[in-house]
C-alpha cells in the first residue's frame, strides 16, 4: 500500500519539477518491466440508479486535490496504473471502472449503454463525496468515458469542477466533415473488431501475446500488455480459462452507439474548464484528428507527439505533465476551498 503524504498541490510548480516528479514516480511504480497495482486505501460499492454496483477505489494522498479517473471501452482502470501512479503522491486519486468492466460484475446487456454511463457518472460522483468526503474534483477521462463526461457536464449535473479529456469520442455539430467521416469509419471498425474478438484464452500470457502482435498496441510501455491481461481478463470455468471482463458483445454495443452520441455533444454548453489532450493526429493508429476541430481548439487543446489513442500508456509522463500544467494554472480555481 502506498505511503500517504500530507502536502497539498495548490502552489505554482517549480520549473522542471513536474517532469522530475513523474520520472521518480515511474521508477518507484515500475521495476523490471512489471507493473503491480497496489491495494487501494479504500474500496467501496456504489449503487447506481438501477441497482448495479460499481466499485470505487481510493489511492494516493487523501489530503490532496481530488481527481476521478475512468477508461476506454473494453479496458479497465487498473490498466492505466502507469499513468495514474504518477499522481498518487500529490492527489487524492479515485478510480472506477465503467459498468460491466474491470472490478465490476457483468449485468444485463440492455442496460449497457452510453446514456446509462452518463447517469452512472453522476451517481459515482455523489458516492465519492458520500464515502470519501465532499471535495471539488477534477475528472480525468479517456475515450468513451471522456464522451460520457462531456454529456454529463452539459446535462447540468455539475459533478466535476474541471475536466481533462484524453482523446474523447466527440464530434460536435458543425465539426469538420473529414473528422466526421473518419470517426464514423473508425467506430465501424471498432464494432467489427469487438465482434470478432476471442471470448476466452488459455492464459493471460496468451492474451498478452496477441496484443504484442497487434500494431495498435505496438507503442505501449514495456510490461503494459501484461498489465492489460491481468486487468481485462477474469478466471472462468474453475480456472481452466480466462474470459474478457467486458464481454465482446458489450464492447461492440458501446462502439455502435459512439458516433451517434459523439454528434450530440454541445461543447458550447460546458459549465467548467476543460483540457483536451489528444494523440498525434498524423501518427499511425491515432484515433481522432482533434487538431482539425476548431471547437476542441477553443477548449484548451494539446496533443502528445508520436502517440496513438493509448497515449496515457505510451507517454504517461508527458500526459501527466500536460494535465498538471492545466491543473496548476487554468483550473486552479476549481480546487478553491
Amino acid at each position: 500500500m502506498p505511503r500517504v503524504a500530507t502536502t497539498s498541490l495548490i502552489r505554482e510548480p517549480i520549473p522542471g519539477e513536474l517532469a522530475a516528479h513523474a520520472q521518480v514516480s515511474a521508477v518507484v511504480a515500475h521495476s523490471n518491466s512489471q507493473w503491480t497495482v497496489p491495494d487501494p486505501l479504500a474500496a467501496v460499492d456504489a449503487q447506481m440508479a438501477d441497482g448495479t454496483v460499481i466499485v470505487l477505489r481510493r489511492h494516493g494522498n487523501p489530503a490532496g486535490p481530488r481527481v476521478v479517473l475512468s477508461h476506454a471501452n473494453g479496458l479497465a482502470m487498473d490498466a492505466y496504473y502507469p499513468f495514474w501512479s504518477l499522481l498518487t503522491d500529490r492527489f487524492d486519486v479515485v478510480v472506477y471502472d465503467l459498468r460491466n468492466h474491470g472490478w465490476n460484475l457483468v449485468g444485463a446487456l440492455d442496460a449497457h449503454a452510453i446514456p446509462t454511463f452518463v447517469e452512472d457518472m453522476t451517481y459515482v460522483a455523489r458516492a465519492i463525496g458520500h464515502h470519501f468526503g465532499p471535495k471539488p474534483a477534477i475528472g480525468v477521462f479517456h475515450s468513451v468515458s471522456g464522451q460520457t463526461a462531456v454529456i454529463e457536464a452539459c446535462s447540468g449535473a455539475g459533478s466535476f469542477a474541471a475536466l481533462v479529456l484524453f482523446d474523447p469520442f466527440i464530434c460536435p455539430p458543425g465539426c469538420h466533415q473529414g473528422h466526421r467521416e473518419r470517426l464514423r469509419n473508425t467506430m465501424g471498425r471498432m464494432v467489427d473488431g469487438a465482434r470478432r474478438r476471442r471470448e476466452s484464452f488459455e492464459s493471460e500470457a496468451a492474451f498478452a501475446g496477441r496484443l504484442r502482435g497487434t500494431p495498435a498496441f505496438g507503442q505501449l510501455r514495456p510490461g503494459v500488455v501484461d498489465l492489460m491481461a491481468q486487468t481485462v481478463l477474469r478466471v472462468a470455468n474453475g480456472g481452466t480459462e480466462y474470459v474478457l471482463r467486458c464481454p465482446r458483445e458489450y464492447e461492440a454495443r458501446i462502439a455502435e452507439q459512439g458516433y451517434r452520441y459523439a454528434e450530440s455533444v454541445r461543447i458550447d454548453a460546458l459549465p467548467c474548464p476543460v483540457k483536451v489532450i489528444g494523440s498525434d493526429p498524423v501518427a499511425p493508429h491515432s484515433f481522432l484528428p482533434t487538431v482539425a476541430m476548431d471547437e476542441i481548439m477553443a477548449l484548451n487543446y494539446d496533443f502528445v507527439p508520436e502517440t496513438t489513442h493509448f497515449l496515457q500508456l505510451e507517454e504517461p509522463e508527458q500526459c501527466v505533465g500536460a494535465m498538471l500544467d492545466f491543473v496548476g494554472k487554468d483550473a486552479e480555481r476549481a480546487f478553491a476551498g
